[in-house]
Order: C-alpha cells, then structure tokens, then sequence
C-alpha cells in the first residue's frame, strides 16, 4: 500500500503548522521551507480546510493554522479523509464482475485484516506525538529559528530590489 502524494502533503502541512510558533503560516511560506509545490499545496490545504483540520484566514495577515488541538488531530483520522480510497485488490470494490477465484481465496480476507492494523497501529498517534518530542529538530528543519519569512520580491526592476533590500536592512529608525 502506498499513501498518494496529497497525503504526504497533508501529513509534512500538519506537522509544520503544529511545530511553528504562532502556529500560522502561508502556503507561500510552507511551500518555500518544505520546498514543495505551492500549486499542489493550495489545493492541499484547500481540502484540509474543508475537512476541518485547518482554518484559513484571508487577507494580509492571513493564512493557515490549526482547527483543532494538534492533540486531537490523528494520522488514522488524516488518512482516512485524505485518501481517496482504501481498495488494495480489485475485489475490495463494487462486484460488477465477479473475481474468477473469489470463492476458494483467503487473499481478500488477509488483505482486509492487514488493512484494520494499520490503522489501528495510527488510530492513536496524534500529530502532538509526531511533532512535541522532536520539536527542536523539527524547528530547526524547517529554519522556524531564522529570519520571519519574507515572500520573494517580484519586481523585475533590480532598481527596486535594491531599494527594498536596503530598506529591510536598516534598523527602524521610527522607534
């Protein structure tokens, strides 16, 4: 069995948002640090909102954050509202044709087993347990440390990333 990538995503979202202090971020800000693609997370993160794992925020100050206490957010609970379904052979599905050797086939049986612990192996991690013991590692993975995030400059006048530059790096002189 193999998770899909929006799983994945999914899985990397939740853990970042639940690792970053203020527990907010940007898909812009989340693809540049997990250096992924911010068109595959949009649409990610589109649905995480939709099954309420994620809130979003419009507007300047925007984003992305928990719905809920990232001790209330298992990976059985995202998997399963991620994945688009969980038929491991082709008789797990609708029986429109009928397998050729369905009746003398223990296969579906232990398939369907093996599929039950996996995920009662994940119904109690909780992305606290994923993220609360490795948080200094998970901080430092994704530079939440480093300087804020600021998204790239899309001007293409070097003119006014020059000016820009030089502005961010004067202290504030209004203080």
């Amino acid at each position: 069995m193999r998770l899909n990538a929006q799983t994945d995503f999914s899985l990397r979202i939740l853990m970042y948002l639940a690792s970053k202090p203020g527990g907010t971020a940007t898909i812009q800000e989340i693809s540049t640090r997990l250096q992924l693609s911010q068109t595959h997370l949009m649409r990610v993160a589109a649905k995480l909102v939709s099954v309420g794992f994620v809130k979003s925020q419009r507007g300047r100050i925007g984003g992305i954050g928990l719905a809920l206490p990232a001790s209330e957010i298992t990976v059985e609970a995202v998997i399963r509202a991620m994945e688009p379904d969980f038929r491991l052979v082709e008789c797990f599905g609708p029986q429109e044709k009928g397998c050729t050797i369905e009746r003398g086939c223990a296969l579906k049986g232990a398939l369907s087993n093996a599929l039950a612990a996996f995920f009662a192996a994940l119904h109690d991690v909780t992305l606290e347990q994923l993220t609360e013991p490795h948080r200094a590692a998970l901080i430092a993975l994704f530079d939440l440390n480093g300087p804020a995030f600021v998204p790239p400059v899309r001007s293409t006048s070097p003119t006014i990333r020059k000016k820009l530059a030089d502005r961010l790096s004067q202290p504030d002189r209004r203080r």
